[in-house]
């Protein structure tokens, strides 16, 4: 498994990377593809759409189970993967670099520091 260090990680096993100004990149991490098995569809927000932390922003079938993404931080959505429309399996073969989900222009950057530490996003993934 593959826990990058410069990420935050959510309970429900999305990735947090903020880059400059306010904005933020998400994504599912390494654990979660492997956990849901062959990604066959992803369905993202449109750009415009405010995301609400906590609260659904999207959702990624599996050829197991369709599973819901749920919002990391809150804001303003700025820019979607749009690769991910047509390649869905990107999410299997590179979570962290091109299967990146969405930008988003955080409301409030400090919502981050709620987020998991990679060493502490691992031990929680070692519990499950």
């Amino acid at each position: 498994m593959n826990f990058p260090k410069e990420l935050r990680y959510s309970e429900e096993h999305e990735w947090v990377k903020v880059e400059e100004g306010n904005k933020v990149r998400i994504g599912i991490t390494d654990f979660a593809q492997d956990e849901l098995g062959d990604i066959v569809f992803v369905e993202l927000p449109e750009v415009g759409d405010e995301i609400k932390a906590d609260e659904p922003f999207g959702s990624v079938e599996s050829v197991k189970t369709v599973s819901e993404l749920y919002a990391p931080i809150s804001g303003k959505v700025v820019e979607i993967n749009e690769e991910l429309d047509d390649s869905p399996e990107l999410v299997n073969e590179s979570a962290y670099e091109k299967a990146w989900m969405i930008v988003v222009e955080a409301s409030d950057l400090s919502e981050t520091e709620n987020l998991m530490s990679a060493e502490q996003y691992e031990e929680m993934t070692k519990e499950d």
